[in-house]
């Protein structure tokens, strides 16, 4: 991460302009992480560019919110939105083969060969982990370094919209963000993960349910099959 300034990085195509004001109030916040990333000048995970990838998605064209924990720990992997791999990865991460085979019971999509969740990201699907960075190898590393204050006051923001809005909450962690999140219609189960799938994952049907309460709401459902 550099040292940029929201508006800089807005400039350059870091995040949509529409989230400079949103996330002014944590701005700090934000720098201060990026002064600890390069003060330690130890890598981190994902690259630079990619760390708030997921604020390109415009404020207001979100309308569906994914919560995830922390990016994927191995380098090469992170892509800068939750639960979404490099289009190069093999095999997929298993929380997220599991995601697409509930897909595929839900809905009847075909799993796709690739983890890349861009094209969800394009329809105003925000793919959002709690923490933005990681250590290489280090599940949970920069946990408490103060991402987590910024990941909640950007769901606040989407949550003080009136527009259409479903989270998808998957696991406690993500649960727990529900006093965040008003009024907004929530599809919350189980975590994805191999450890947790049969819990509560598994049928929970969160594709299907997320699109019928979008369009309770007047929103255009999303359409969840992958390219490629």
């Amino acid at each position: 991460m550099t040292g940029k300034s929201l508006a800089q990085l807005a400039d350059a195509g870091l995040i949509h302009a529409s989230w400079v004001e949103p996330l002014a109030p944590v701005a700090a916040d934000i720098a201060d992480i990026g002064e600890r990333l390069r003060a330690e000048g130890a890598p981190y995970l994902p690259s630079g560019e990619l760390v708030l990838r997921a604020f390109r998605t415009p404020l207001d064209a979100v309308r569906v919110l994914i919560v995830g924990q922390d990016p994927y720990p191995t380098p090469g992997h992170p892509i800068g939105l939750s639960f979404a791999v490099d289009p190069h990865v093999r095999p997929l991460p298993r929380s997220l083969t599991n995601i697409y085979r509930e897909m595929s019971d839900d809905l009847g999509i075909a799993p796709a060969a690739h983890g890349d969740l861009s094209a969800w990201a394009d329809q105003g699907v925000m793919l959002l982990n709690r923490v933005l960075t990681v250590a290489p190898g280090a599940p949970g590393s920069h946990r408490g370094w103060g991402w987590e204050r910024v990941t909640e006051h950007a769901i606040r923001s989407l949550a003080s919209r009136e527009q259409p809005l479903v989270a998808l909450l998957w696991g406690r962690d993500a649960a727990n963000l529900t006093g965040l999140l008003g009024d907004t219609a929530i599809v919350a189960s189980a975590h994805p993960s191999p450890l947790s799938a049969r819990r509560g994952f598994f049928g929970s049907r969160p594709f299907s349910r997320v699109n019928a309460l979008l369009e309770e709401q007047g929103a255009a459902p999303v359409d969840w099959r992958l390219p490629g």
